[in-house]
């Protein structure tokens, strides 16, 4: 099969993986895949069918309603029941639930399972963000990033990004909340949150969006030079 055609991108909360991810696999010609959104998708099921906490209910609601992602185009769409939850997921019901549901050993391992499976469907490449993508889900990935930025910044395009007012006081609570998140994400036993030893550590609290793209791509492109993946120029 050769080298597989994953770049895993890894970071904290409110670092801008998702955003960078999407905008990297336009510009290398791969698709993208956000494993948050399958996360979002089980919670959604289990919060539908009532299934509680335990890891056992929760993912035999995600089998009743066939939560997976179909490759569209260049994403890959959550689906439950049949029916495209892209919106549903990020409902504030599912954003409440969704950490206590994805810290579950389980529900990890079933959710990486689908990962891998929806990334081998696509021979043209995947760009795969996540918490945990470079460490547990894609190790052999030839391209690993880690995005991270100082928790006032990530507060402040969280803010920005819901639309929500930045004076001191709110960004102040946020950040403190994304620090928690973090001390919370990185000392959990199942998958902490890390760099691979073997990644690429960017820091873009100075950057702007455009310019945090440009980066990674540019050492995407670097790192796929030599090896049998050919993304398109761009």
């Amino acid at each position: 099969m050769g080298v597989p055609r994953v770049i895993a991108i890894d970071g904290p909360a409110g670092s801008g993986k998702t955003s960078t991810a999407r905008a990297v696999a336009r510009a290398l010609g791969f698709a993208h895949l956000d494993s948050g959104a399958l996360y979002r998708a089980v919670t959604l099921a289990a919060l539908d069918a009532g299934a509680g906490e335990s890891a056992e209910a929760i993912l035999a609601a995600a089998a009743a309603q066939r939560v997976r992602l179909i490759p569209v185009g260049e994403d890959f769409r959550p689906e439950a029941g049949g029916v495209d939850v892209s919106v549903a997921i990020r409902s504030e019901r599912v954003t409440a639930k969704v950490s206590a549901v994805a810290a579950l050993p389980a529900v990890r391992r079933w959710v990486n399972a689908a990962l891998r499976e929806a990334a081998s469907r696509h021979a043209g490449g995947v760009v795969v963000d996540g918490r945990d993508i470079g460490t547990v889900v894609f190790p052999e990935a030839p391209v690993k990033v880690f995005l991270t930025a100082e928790p006032e910044e990530r507060a402040r395009r969280r803010l920005a990004q819901d639309g929500r007012p930045l004076d001191p006081a709110s960004v102040a609570a946020a950040s403190e909340a994304l620090s928690r998140r973090d001390a919370a994400d990185s000392e959990r036993e199942v998958a902490p949150l890390k760099p691979a030893p073997d990644a690429w550590v960017l820091d873009t609290t100075g950057l702007s969006f455009a310019e945090q793209v440009e980066a990674v791509v540019r050492v995407a492109r670097q790192a796929l030079a030599s090896l049998d993946v050919r993304p398109q120029a761009g």
